[in-house]
């Protein structure tokens, strides 16, 4: 059995979140949540509170052991981006793009 937790439209570039989502991928839930609250990065505190929630999702919902807790699956995906402009020289106008991040992680029971 499995459990899910999905935050979206988190104003951070998928890309630097992606670098913190790849440092849990695998590990048991415990170890991960370590590793989150001492990873030096601004994305760690969100996918944190992603992991948490999955973790509670799976005892609370699916009456699994939480120290028996595997993250399955951890990605990111890209949101929307939001279009700003800013004014330039002569006239003209960059486009700024901040863009957003959809974090899903997916805990399951270790077997074995």
């Amino acid at each position: 059995m499995e459990a899910k937790a999905v935050a979206k439209y988190i104003r951070m570039s998928p890309r630097k979140v992606r670098l913190v989502v790849d440092l849990i991928r695998g590990k048991s839930a415990d170890e991960a949540d370590q590793i989150l609250k001492y990873t030096n990065k601004r994305a760690a505190h969100a996918v944190r509170k992603v992991l948490k929630s999955a973790v509670a999702n799976a005892v609370n919902n699916h009456d699994l052991l939480e120290d028996q807790l595997v993250v399955k699956a951890a990605y990111v995906d890209e949101g929307p981006t939001l279009k700003r402009i800013l004014p330039r020289a002569r006239g003209r106008a960059d486009i700024i793009k901040k863009r957003t991040s959809h974090i899903t992680v997916i805990v399951e029971e270790k077997h074995g």
